[in-house]
Order: C-alpha cells, then sequence, then structure tokens
C-alpha cells in the first residue's frame, strides 16, 4: 500500500456549471475522512469553495486542465493553496462506475500520494502576453481567410487583377477595389491610379480590370473590405498591447530576434509561450518536448514503433516552423545549410521540423545564459563530416594493423 504524504487534500471534478469538491484528511497511519461538496462556478460561489477548503486547512488542491473550465477555478484559489493542474489523459480513472463524486475523490488521492504531475501554468504576466499574442494569431488568420474570399469573387467576376498586381492589398490595389466598388470609373481610369512600378504594367491592367460585376458584387466587395481593415485595424491596437507587455522583457527580446528565420512575431511567441525562466524546464531536451518538435517515444519490447512527432504547444510549434523556413532563406547560415540538406534526403516538412528544433534549443539557451547567437556558419556541417569520415577511416585502417599518421597536403 502507497503511503500518503499529504495529509489535507482536495480533488476537484470542474465542470461548466458545477464544480465536485472531495476533501480528504487524516495522517499517512490514519484512516482518511472524506467529505464531499458541490459549488456552483460563479465567482462567488468559487469564493466560498475557497472559505470551505481555508476553513479545512487543506494545502494541495488537485483539478484536470479539462478546456477552459478550469481556468476561472484556478484564478480564485491561486495564491492560497499549492495548485497541481494535472493532464486529464494522466489522471484517467478505472473504467466502470464513473461519477463526478468519484471522479473527484479519484483526483484527491492521487494528489494524497503525490501521483500527478503538475502541469506548466505560467504566471500571470506570461498568460495575459499569452491571450494576446494568440489573439493576434486569430485575427491574422481571419484577415487571410477574408483576403482569399474577396479574391475568389474578383475570380468569379472575371476580374483578373491578382494575374497583374503581385500585392491586390497594396495602395495601388486597394485604389482600384474601390474604384471597382464605386462602379463609376472605367478599366482606363482605374489603371491610372496604379502607383510605383506597377505603372509599366497599365496595358495589362485595363485587361485585368474589365469585368462583368454586378451590384451585389460591389456590395459584397465593399463588405470584404472593410472587413480586412478592420482586422487590420485591430491587430494594430492589438500589437501596441504587446509593445507594452513586451517592455519589462526587451533584452530577452533582442536576443531572440539576432537568431536566423526569427522575427518579431516569433520572438514574441516564443517568450509568451516558453517564458523567460527556463528553471521551468530543468533541459533543453525537455523544452523541446513540451512545444513539440522533437520526435515520439513509443518503444515495447526493445522495439520503436513508428517516430511520429509529439503533441505539444501547438502555438510554440507552428512559430518554430514558420522561422525554420525564414532561417532557410537566411544565406551564410547554419540553420539554412542544414535545411537544405536535409531538404534534399527527407523533405522539406522533416527540414523545417528538424531546424524548428535547433532553434528552441538555441533559443532555451539564450534565454537562460542570456548570450547572444553564435552562427555556427555555414561551412560548420562540411567541416563537420570531414572530421568524421578521417577518425572512420583512421579507425579502418587501425583496425587492420597500421599505424596512421595524418598530414595536410601543402
Amino acid at each position: 500500500m502507497m503511503e500518503a504524504i499529504v495529509e489535507r487534500s482536495c480533488g476537484l471534478d470542474v465542470h461548466q456549471a458545477s464544480v465536485v469538491a472531495c476533501l480528504i484528511t487524516g495522517r499517512a497511519n490514519e484512516r482518511a475522512r472524506r467529505t464531499v461538496r458541490t459549488f456552483g462556478t460563479t465567482t462567488a460561489e468559487l469564493e466560498d469553495l475557497r472559505r470551505w477548503l481555508v476553513d479545512e486547512g487543506c494545502t494541495h488542491v488537485g483539478m484536470e486542465s479539462t478546456g477552459v473550465y478550469w481556468m476561472p477555478v484556478f484564478a480564485v484559489l491561486e495564491g492560497y493553496f499549492d495548485l497541481v493542474v494535472g493532464n486529464a489523459t494522466h489522471i484517467r480513472n478505472v473504467p466502470g462506475r464513473k461519477t463526478d463524486v468519484k471522479d473527484s475523490e479519484w483526483i484527491a488521492d492521487l494528489v494524497r500520494h503525490g501521483l500527478i504531475r503538475k502541469s506548466f501554468i505560467p504566471p500571470k504576466w506570461q498568460r495575459a502576453l499569452r491571450d494576446l499574442v494568440r489573439y493576434r494569431r486569430k485575427l491574422i488568420e481571419s484577415a487571410t481567410a477574408e483576403r482569399n474570399r474577396l479574391m475568389r469573387l474578383l475570380e468569379t467576376c472575371n476580374v483578373k487583377l491578382s494575374s497583374v498586381a503581385s500585392d491586390v492589398f497594396g495602395v495601388s490595389g486597394r485604389a482600384m477595389l474601390r474604384a471597382l466598388i464605386e462602379g463609376k470609373a472605367t478599366p482606363e481610369e482605374m489603371a491610372r491610379l496604379a502607383r510605383g512600378v506597377l505603372r509599366k504594367k497599365a496595358d495589362r491592367l485595363v485587361l485585368a480590370l474589365r469585368g462583368r460585376l454586378e451590384e451585389h458584387h460591389r456590395f459584397l466587395l465593399q463588405v470584404q473590405l472593410d472587413r480586412v481593415e478592420r482586422i487590420e485595424s485591430d491587430v494594430s491596437l492589438i500589437d501596441g498591447r504587446i509593445d507594452q507587455a513586451i517592455v519589462p522583457h526587451r533584452s530577452t527580446f533582442d536576443l531572440l530576434v539576432t537568431i536566423p528565420g526569427v522575427d518579431r512575431a516569433a520572438a514574441i511567441t516564443l517568450i509568451a509561450e516558453l517564458g523567460t525562466d527556463m528553471t521551468i524546464f530543468p533541459t533543453a531536451r525537455q523544452a523541446a518536448a513540451w512545444a513539440g518538435v522533437c520526435p515520439g517515444n513509443n518503444e515495447s519490447a526493445g522495439k520503436r514503433h513508428g517516430h511520429a512527432k509529439r503533441k505539444g504547444n501547438a502555438h510554440l510549434c507552428s512559430a518554430l516552423v514558420q522561422a525554420a523556413f525564414g532561417a532557410s532563406q537566411k544565406k551564410g547560415s547554419y540553420l539554412r545549410e542544414r535545411f537544405w540538406r536535409l531538404a534534399a534526403r527527407r523533405g522539406k516538412k522533416r527540414a523545417a521540423m528538424a531546424v524548428a528544433h535547433s532553434i528552441l534549443v538555441a533559443a532555451y539557451e539564450m534565454i537562460r545564459r542570456a548570450v547572444h547567437f553564435k552562427d555556427l556558419g555555414a561551412s560548420y556541417l562540411d567541416r563537420l563530416l570531414e572530421a568524421t569520415v578521417k577518425k572512420r577511416l583512421v579507425r579502418r585502417l587501425e583496425g587492420l594493423g597500421y599505424r596512421v599518421t595524418i598530414e595536410p597536403t601543402a
């Protein structure tokens, strides 16, 4: 029988409208006493839960990280107890006889014996920055979807603006879109709205802008263009708040942007998701496993069954993969050389995942030791390969009974 290490523990089975709490009290060598109560999920009712646990002398509280329902419970209890938020897949009870009360008792019992591994819950400033960064990403995805709808509508009207202009939503493109919406200008007049190098394509623009727009097309174009511009305005507001939130961590931000492929958005995502306190992750390998940029581990009976990617932090993983593709365009860098050598053998997706892992390891060490990025250079892999081949051939000859001395040619 396992020995209890917590005298007063509580397990919470959290739902949208209710929280079932099971309090277990008693020493390791005594029969434990179990008390079960049910609370609502409004702030006042959660404060009642907190007062009850404080009055009972509870020290440890455990719950599952299911959906978003645990977050307000965590916010109310934070600072009063040692909170344990566990992965729901790791706290599964034995099958059969499943009720809310039994779930709460099971969680309380696991907490009492110290059998739940804590999930990484970042501090308040990082949670606030996460909300901003993740919402910014959603806004950008919405703007991209709206742009694609607008482009598709233009194609249905046989307006081939995207075939001539590289950026339909640039200064020239937006001016032409507004002219199309108004419906008063001729294709020749709209072509004269071009700016910069697009002026050289005036003849092609006249042909591209000669479509068949009806009234409902112009209405939809107006709505879609307004939505794109409104989202862009919201993104600017979010960027302003992010800039304010990142001020205390500006030194870390300045370090991260020196990594090839890591731009402003990627650096902010690294700070928001990974944080600035690397003591949370004892090693870079554990940070990579948490981020989901390393192979899975599935071994049984001495055999490895597949190397599928781990399920990790999707927001951080996607930002790192985007940074990896950006690094693949940085001439003279180690990351670019590594990307294209791997891509030739394994494909671009696997190469991007490998380079994303390298970027995360570099970011981990830079944040932990507060050092700048040091690029190994594009010739590093060549030197590494030369040294490897040299060692292998020397061992081969020594195995055949020769004494080998290597000297470079003049």
